[in-house]
């Protein structure tokens, strides 16, 4: 099985479970992020853009690869990719650099299919 395809079921799987226990909080919370990615004055792709430099500056490794699927599944491209990560690491610094390494294995992956 592949990292990606290993993320997203897992993802998937933990959501189902966090979900079903319906907690009206955090189902709201969950309703918000989804919402807050919806095209409005900015893009799909420009606001998945931002969550991808601000998962970076804030080391989640997690939340950078799901930024990554949703940015691939949007038709970034790679060389977008690569300045998304060079904002995201002159805005944090160098502790951002083994962030960027292991999303640019899991971007390889992505587009490997």
């Amino acid at each position: 099985m592949s990292a990606v395809q290993e993320f997203n079921e897992y993802r998937q799987r933990m959501n189902d479970v966090i979900l079903g226990k319906n907690n009206l909080v955090l189902k709201r919370l969950w309703n918000l992020d989804t919402n807050t990615y919806e095209s409005g004055a900015l893009d799909k792709t420009t606001k998945e853009m931002l969550g991808l430099v601000a998962s970076m500056v804030l080391r989640c490794d997690d939340c950078i690869r799901y930024h990554l699927g949703k940015c691939h599944e949007l038709g970034v491209t790679t060389e977008q990719v690569y300045e998304i990560f060079a904002v995201a690491n002159i805005v944090g610094g160098t502790i951002v650099i083994p962030h960027t390494r292991r999303a640019a294995e899991y971007w390889e992956e992505l587009m490997q299919g």
